[in-house]
């Protein structure tokens, strides 16, 4: 099952995508007389997922039947999770990019506010103290039932689905110092995610999908998952091992390679059989 949140007429409700568009998850609770969050994060937090997804799966063509096709936009999945975990130099190529060695013990952690979250089509804000920021397409990772302590193979149990991310990084300022990481990846703008959550039912094996980082329209840097230094599961494994993981948080895994972009730019995350997540660039010092 996939699932959104779109705007219709001014409201922002949780979706499920269908063939033919969405049905709101509102009019499922309506015309089938269920209870079930009306915005994504509430279904997520309340624990209603693998209800939804056993309804969908015995009634698919209802569902479609109620899809709507036009007048619809995505947003972010949602606007305040409780967390989110950034993974740098996850791939070793991407850091031989950056001229550092790859992390090969721990991975390199870092968080960023809710205050830096775009969806698809919202515009990527390079902000006045930074004179090379970089976008990165990242496979995410979102927790579906709260977990401390898990291990790698109960991981997989634990996780909601995935979803396509851009992360951006004032790479400039980071580059004066390595302690300034939080604020290079902190700004207005500099984390999109979206359109979709493609539950973890629906990936065969996470570690066979491709992702991509593209710009106006050509591929920047690709590579798989299983080239990451630190897997999935090895990354809920270990961030559970910090500090108790909710429904909601959300990991994103690293990219395959960052991009400096421009003014009037279209970034763009590939991942296998994801629907693209697509961003345009402004400059404000333009």
């Amino acid at each position: 099952m996939k699932l959104a949140t779109v705007e219709i007429q001014g409201e922002q409700l949780a979706a499920i995508v269908t063939e033919n568009g969405v049905t709101p998850v509102k009019t499922i609770n309506q015309k089938e007389s269920k209870s079930w969050g009306e915005d994504l994060f509430s279904i997520l937090t309340n624990n209603e997922l693998e209800d939804l997804k056993a309804w969908h799966a015995k009634n698919e063509k209802v569902c479609l039947e109620q899809s709507i096709t036009t007048d619809y936009s995505f947003l972010p999945l949602y606007n305040h999770p409780g967390k989110i975990w950034g993974i740098g130099l996850n791939y070793v190529e991407h850091a031989s990019d950056l001229s550092e060695k790859a992390p090969n013990t721990e991975p390199a952690s870092f968080m960023k506010p809710d205050t830096s979250i775009i969806g698809p089509g919202d515009t990527i804000e390079i902000p006045p103290q930074s004179e090379r920021t970089t976008a990165e397409a990242e496979l995410g990772v979102i927790i579906g039932k709260e977990c401390k302590n898990v291990s790698e193979e109960e991981a997989p149990h634990v996780i909601a689905g995935f979803t396509t991310i851009i992360d951006m990084t004032a790479e400039d300022i980071l580059q004066k110092n390595p302690r300034y990481l939080t604020r290079s990846k902190s700004f207005d703008t500099f984390f999109s995610f979206g359109p979709h959550l493609v539950t973890a039912d629906e990936v065969e094996d996470v570690n066979r999908l491709e992702v991509a980082t593209v710009i106006n329209g050509e591929v920047h840097r690709k590579n798989v998952v299983s080239n990451m230094t630190f897997t999935p599961w090895n990354l809920v494994s270990f961030h559970s091992k910090v500090m108790t993981l909710k429904p909601g948080d959300i990991i994103s895994t690293g990219t395959p390679g960052a991009v400096p972009i421009k003014e009037g730019d279209t970034v763009e995350c590939h991942i296998d059989d994801f629907e693209k997540l697509v961003n345009n660039v402004r400059d404000l010092k333009k």
